[in-house]
């Protein structure tokens, strides 16, 4: 790309120039302003022939930048050489140690923040603006990089033909929802008006000049009620300073402003008010501004307070008193409301002269002030508190040693923002997402990598986590987890599984010592927990039910104390089914036969698999003793008779009458003319088969796919209409899929 031409270079230095000339006062050590026009050729020489989308030159957004960190945000000749090389190492491909070693440590560091910040992904943060607040500051080492990105978004806005419409629209939306809280947070009230209004401009410009317009037709009337004002309150102000003077002298002296409060703080009373604009009643605000002694400062500005109230009647729920106590960003001001007449309300600011350097500037004044007792270190220590501790109030013992956040933020795959604490591993992430997630968590794809469970999440992570139905809590991931929430989550399920489990090694016990003659009793159920070293019944029950006592290791211990019954006793059966078994031997295989006395057995065919008659079988004893019938070869079966094997029964189909069961099958060929008319004559004429669904879709190249579902009597039935069906021209393949 071509350079700048001679004459843009020598723009380019007379912007910078100018740029120096307004941060003097604040910045003037040579060797700071030698880093600076360091940083300003080095600039220049990277970004030579860029150009911003208006046609201007990159180079004029940094100069801006630098200007805008020092005079309006307070910031110093570190932050100035920063603004200069910000994303300089993506852009440009420098790397940041190259630049560590130009320009210092601490200015990389910034660099390396800002990037950070850069890249995280903002789309939700209308759901999350206090977590990304937080996130920020968790992310970053120095605060300077904090502030540059409000330098760069104050930019962005004020200069909207550099920006393309998507980027611009994204920007708007960090500003409305991260930074005009933190604006606000830290009293750059100034850059917060200036940000409001151009969100408003941007996103409700129709209300925008309708207000505007309105303020403009009713101007006149305004500026002469609000002169009326400040006669009559300068009237009681001038008294109260002849009543109080002291040698002769007035204790102080005082200005008096007022103003139209803003369009987008109109706008916002117009919706909280639920009127319109004719009725907002406190449209108008008057500033009083004190010249005194700093150790005067309080006394007269409650003498001020008083003069204007004898004058006109406050409204005390509207007092706020932050010369006692100052807000944490180091606003210091008196503010009521009073009664101007029957529809119009004035709020009244009191405040000094030092008092509304403050507020205008924020946390910049407010250092400047400090003067030497504060240095710049100091000072963004406040600044970091401020913005992670929201209620503070004060300022006072906050020069203390800020620590990392101990909490860190993770990002689901939609943008949503989960926070946890530092060492959180998938799993906590999985069960902060949701219980059911967590339970069946089985690994995560982080930030674009497959990770197991047990990875440790870090700030900022985009965390995708990988479910399975096989998946469940296991005893060991207590020591893969380390929120409260999981663990008491997990605990909860094992508790549960545990009593399920409990019952149905209580039904297996039961339905034993039947077998056996002998009786289910406190007596006995005493005499098995001792004999196996437990606390209760329910560990016997679980041991019994998870094999973890042989049934046969009960069965000596029982003959031992009961003599021959429990040993000549058959094998013991279900209760519900014991009328359908067929006795074999004491040893033999329990096998329910499904036939003429299926009334007799609560049972049901498993919707997994939809077993029909003439499918092998195997029955299930579910936790609360219903048999559940599945097909051999059911997704599930391999999984059940693994983990349950001791639940698992024979089944077999005898004799019964089916009025038909549910079957799916999956049909593949050539799309051909009349071909669904064959296959709908086949399954509903020839063979009367009833037809519950059917779906078939073909594709561009002439095949077509689809599922029929029917209700059909049999295996055999079904397996005759998959040969008839094949058969059809045109189809290639006919397979049962449930």
């Amino acid at each position: 790309m071509a350079g700048y031409t001679s004459l843009e270079i020598l723009a380019i230095q007379q912007a910078y120039e100018s740029m120096l000339d307004d941060i003097h006062p604040f910045v003037n050590a040579p060797e700071h302003l030698a880093l600076i026009d360091k940083a300003f050729r080095f600039c220049l020489e990277k970004y030579d022939g860029r150009y911003l989308l208006s046609g201007k030159a990159y180079m004029y957004h940094l100069i801006e930048m630098g200007r805008s960190a020092v005079i309006e945000v307070g910031l110093g000749y570190i932050s100035v050489v920063a603004s200069f090389l910000h994303g300089i190492d993506y852009k440009e491909g420098v790397s940041l140690k190259e630049l560590e070693q130009q320009f210092g440590k601490t200015v990389a560091i910034i660099l390396e923040d800002f990037s950070e910040i850069s890249r995280l992904d903002t789309e939700k943060v209308a759901y999350n603006s206090d977590n990304f607040q937080v996130l920020f500051l968790s992310l970053i080492d120095d605060m300077r990089s904090v502030l540059l990105k409000i330098v760069h978004r104050v930019y962005d806005v004020r200069n909207q033909n550099d920006v393309d419409a998507d980027r611009l629209s994204k920007y708007f939306h960090e500003i409305k929802y991260i930074y005009i809280p933190i604006v606000h947070r830290l009293g750059l009230y100034k850059l917060k008006a200036e940000l409001e209004e151009k969100l408003m401009l941007y996103e409700n410009p129709e209300i925008f000049h309708e207000i505007e317009a309105k303020i403009e037709a009713s101007k006149e009337a305004r500026r002469q009620t609000a002169e009326k004002f400040i006669a009559r309150i300068s009237e009681g102000i001038d008294a109260e300073l002849e009543r109080t003077k002291r040698n002769g002298k007035p204790k102080f002296a005082y200005t008096v402003k007022w103003r139209l409060k803003s369009i987008p703080s109109i706008y916002a009373k117009m919706r909280a008010q639920n009127v319109p604009f004719e009725e907002v009643y406190d449209l108008m605000a008057a500033r009083v501004i004190i010249r005194c002694a700093l150790k005067d400062e309080q006394e007269c500005c409650w003498s001020v307070y008083s003069a204007i109230t004898n004058i006109y009647d406050p409204m005390p729920e509207r007092l706020r008193d932050w010369i006692t106590k100052p807000k944490a960003s180091g606003y210091e001001s008196l503010h009521t409301t009073v009664k101007y007449d029957d529809k119009l309300w004035f709020e009244v600011q009191i405040r000094t002269t030092r008092m509304d350097d403050i507020a205008e500037t924020g946390q910049a004044a407010h250092y400047l002030y400090k003067g030497e007792k504060q240095t710049s270190e100091e000072w963004l220590l406040n600044v970091r508190e401020v913005l992670e501790n929201p209620g503070l109030v004060s300022f006072e013992n906050s020069y203390r040693k800020i620590y990392k956040s101990d909490k860190i933020f993770i990002f689901t795959p939609e943008g949503d923002l989960k926070q946890l604490p530092i060492g959180s591993t998938v799993l906590d992430f999985a069960y902060e997402v949701h219980t059911k997630v967590g339970e069946t968590c089985n690994g995560a794809r982080v930030n674009g990598h497959m990770v197991p469970i047990r990875h440790v999440l870090t700030n900022g992570d985009k965390v995708e986590i990988i479910t399975s139905k096989k998946q469940s809590p296991r005893a060991d991931w207590l020591n893969v987890v380390v929120t409260e929430k999981a663990k008491n989550k997990i605990r909860r399920y094992l508790k549960e599984e545990e009593l399920k489990e409990s019952e149905l090694g209580k039904g297996m016990l039961q339905r034993r010592l039947k077998n056996w003659k002998l009786p289910f009793s406190e007596t006995v159920i005493d005499m098995l927990v001792k004999e196996f070293k437990l606390e209760n019944s329910l560990q016997l029950y679980h041991q019994i039910s998870t094999e973890k006592i042989d049934i046969a290791d009960v069965k000596r211990f029982l003959t031992s104390k009961f003599g021959e019954s429990a040993e000549k006793a058959e094998r013991p059966v279900p209760e519900q089914i014991e009328s359908t078994k067929k006795e074999q031997s004491a040893d033999a295989e329990e096998s329910l036969s499904i036939g003429e006395d299926i009334d007799n057995v609560t049972y049901k065919l498993a919707k997994c698999c939809n077993p029909i008659p003439g499918d092998r079988v195997f029955g299930f004893v579910t936790s609360d003793g219903t048999i559940s019938i599945h097909r051999t070869n059911c997704p599930n079966a391999k999984s059940m008779q693994q983990r349950y094997g001791y639940r698992i029964i024979n089944v077999k189909w005898n004799g019964i009458e089916n009025q038909g069961s549910q079957a799916t099958i999956r049909i593949y060929g050539r799309d051909v003319m009349g071909l669904l008319g064959k296959i709908t004559k086949v399954i509903s004429e020839d063979l009367e088969v009833n037809m519950k669904n059917i779906a078939l879709n073909s594709d561009k190249e002439g095949f077509f796919e689809g599922r029929i579902v029917l209700q059909i009597s049999d295996v055999e039935a079904l397996e005759q209409l998959i040969v008839r069906l094949k058969a059809i021209e045109g189809i290639m393949e006919v397979v049962r899929i449930d």
